[in-house]
């Protein structure tokens, strides 16, 4: 195939594919490629019945253990305010100055994995060619510039686009670096977004405060600090395919309160168990769907309900054990699936175990919360501290989801037994005196003060014409639904309907909820969210400030077949 014609923008009228984003919307796929390395559509299971799968013993492997990515000391070309010759046709950087001292270099690349000894190799594309990709570990006031080279071959087939668009969610940051939908490149296509395609594209991450801009000593407000962050595809169209195939990681940000430093003497400081891959430990869940021959399976021309695998994985494998000292860790649990939503619970034989919940959406509460159970939306995080101390050696707990799902529709209530997916083995005392505590305080949330409102706006998300749709509309790349002037605080009513849950992302800001269907919404979502999910017919009032930045960003639900069949709005802020 001759490679060397020019490619102009893959606009929002054609796919991939050369299929118009019309048609193959039509079709209830968001690609038009034959899928499932080697399977036919036809030999796909349809998400309301997904096959068990082959036979796969638990506990044969450790868990994989996330370890900071290292910086690199350089990047050739250098960075720049404006996008580089050979970059995607991205907007100037908001905010340039120097360019960071921290630099990180990440290819987006094909990678050969193994989810399981019993089951074959799989051919993955990830961030660095893992599933997961990286773990980058950053700080509040060091910004980061996070260089990502597309390497995927252009004209790759299989499920799953060759362009990408990488969001970090949920980083309070500008819109050139976050990801939007409509953002997406590669070394041919590109979309409206942007005015051409490139080899790579740098994402500026300030790790500044919210509130930054109108604050006189321009530091922004560290109540509004956020802990676990995850990136991830957002290609419109093809988000749900390039996640379930592997692109995601994970950004974990640190301050003077939450140091990641249990010694730490400020006073100031949480002293929280840590060390990120120690005792700081980042477990990204998603299921996948493997046939009896053990191959993984993707049939983008299924419903477009969402897809459902037969296998849970943490950090890319299926039921591992870890190992612990008898001591406290902080465990950071992401929802890195595209529909499944869980429910945790840690068993001891037939016991469920209690532990202190102390973040929601990777923010810290003000409070921790002593719970028996992690639920889990696509998209949704949570931190939880385990005291291994209370177990004597030689203990196995178990962690196990008891929430069952059998199609995309959401989860259907709780089961006796569930499925295990982890387990711990308490397997020595500590090798040094554990320091490292809960406090009776975390973080102090910022009021709600509901007289800055300046405007309110009602958003409804259900079916039209057998496509997801947002008031009644189809994600519209090019127009914004809403156009909010930097600075407003507005209360957003997100209105449910039909049998359907809805996991509703909402970027660039966090947002606190006001209610669930006119109540107080449970002490674990009181703090501060990016995620919200909605049951069936469920109306939920939050509370959102748009501060600091403007340009393009998007709303959407999260469940990614929902987002991709155009479940999303755009709205802009100027």
């Amino acid at each position: 195939m001759n490679k060397s014609h020019t490619a102009g923008p893959d606009q929002a009228s054609r796919s991939a594919t050369g299929m118009s984003r019309r048609d193959s919307l039509k079709l209830g796929a968001a690609s038009a490629v034959a899928a499932g390395l080697g399977l036919a559509p036809s030999q796909q299971a349809q998400a309301e019945d997904v096959p068990p799968g082959p036979p796969t013993a638990p506990w044969t492997m450790p868990l994989t253990v996330m370890q900071p990515k290292k910086t690199v000391p350089s990047l050739n070309p250098p960075p720049t305010r404006e996008a580089g010759p050979k970059e995607a046709g991205r907007a100037p950087h908001q905010i340039w100055g120097e360019p960071p001292h921290a630099l990180y270099r990440i290819v987006v690349k094909e990678g050969k994995h193994s989810f399981h000894p019993s089951l074959p190799t799989q051919t993955i594309r990830g961030y660095d060619g893992t599933f997961p990709g990286p773990c980058i570990v950053s700080r509040y006031d060091e910004a980061a510039l996070v260089r990502f080279v597309n390497q995927i071959d252009p004209y790759a087939v299989g499920f799953g686009s060759p362009e990408i668009s990488v969001h970090l969610h949920n980083l309070h940051c500008a819109s050139e670096s976050d990801g939007f939908a409509g953002d997406y490149w590669g070394t041919l296509r590109h979309g409206p977004g942007l005015t051409r395609a490139g080899n790579y594209k740098d994402h500026l991450f300030m790790n500044y405060y919210a509130g930054f801009s109108t604050d006189p000593k321009g530091v922004g407000d560290p109540r509004e600090a956020l802990g676990t962050l995850w990136f991830h595809d957002h290609r419109m169209d093809y988000t749900e395919q390039n996640v379930y195939r592997g692109m995601i990681g994970s950004y974990l940000l640190f301050d003077d309160i939450d140091s990641g430093d249990e010694n730490d003497p400020n006073p100031q400081a949480l002293r929280l168990p840590s060390g990120v891959g120690t005792f700081d430990q980042v477990l990204m869940i998603s299921d996948v769907q493997f046939d009896a021959s053990g191959n993984m399976v993707f049939n983008p021309m299924s419903e477009n309900k969402g897809h459902l695998g037969n296998k849970i994985t943490v950090n890319g494998k299926i039921q591992p054990y870890f190992r612990v000292q008898r001591r406290k860790y902080r465990f950071r649990f992401v929802d890195a699936s595209v529909a499944r939503f869980y429910e945790f619970y840690l068993m001891n034989g037939t016991n469920s175990e209690d532990f202190q919940y102390i973040a929601n959406d990777g923010n810290l509460l003000e409070a921790p919360l002593t719970m028996n159970r992690v639920r889990l939306a696509p998209g949704e995080r949570s931190d939880i501290v385990i005291d291994f101390s209370k177990y004597p050696l030689g203990t196995k707990l178990v962690l196990v989801n008891r929430l069952a799902m059998k199609d995309g529709r959401g989860p259907e209530g709780l089961v006796a037994r569930g499925t295990e997916v982890l387990r711990f083995d308490v397997a020595s005392n500590p090798t040094a005196p554990d320091n490292s505590r809960v406090p009776e305080r975390l973080r102090e949330q910022p009021p709600i003060d509901l007289s800055q409102v300046t405007k309110r706006r009602f958003w409804e998300f259900d079916k039209k014409n057998s496509m997801w749709a947002v008031n009644s509309e189809l994600f519209d790349v090019e127009k914004p639904a809403a156009v909010i002037p930097k600075g407003s605080t507005e209360i957003w009513t997100l209105q449910g309907h039909g049998s359907w849950f809805h996991p509703i992302h909402i970027h660039m800001e966090e947002f606190r909820i006001l209610s669930r269907n006119g109540k107080a919404p449970p002490p674990h979502e009181r703090g501060r969210k990016d995620v919200v999910a909605l049951a069936p017919d469920e109306r939920v009032e939050v509370l959102i400030k748009f501060r600091d930045f403007t340009g393009k960003y998007v709303m959407h639900c999260h469940n990614l077949s929902h987002e991709d069949h155009a479940m999303m709005i755009r709205f802009d802020v100027v």
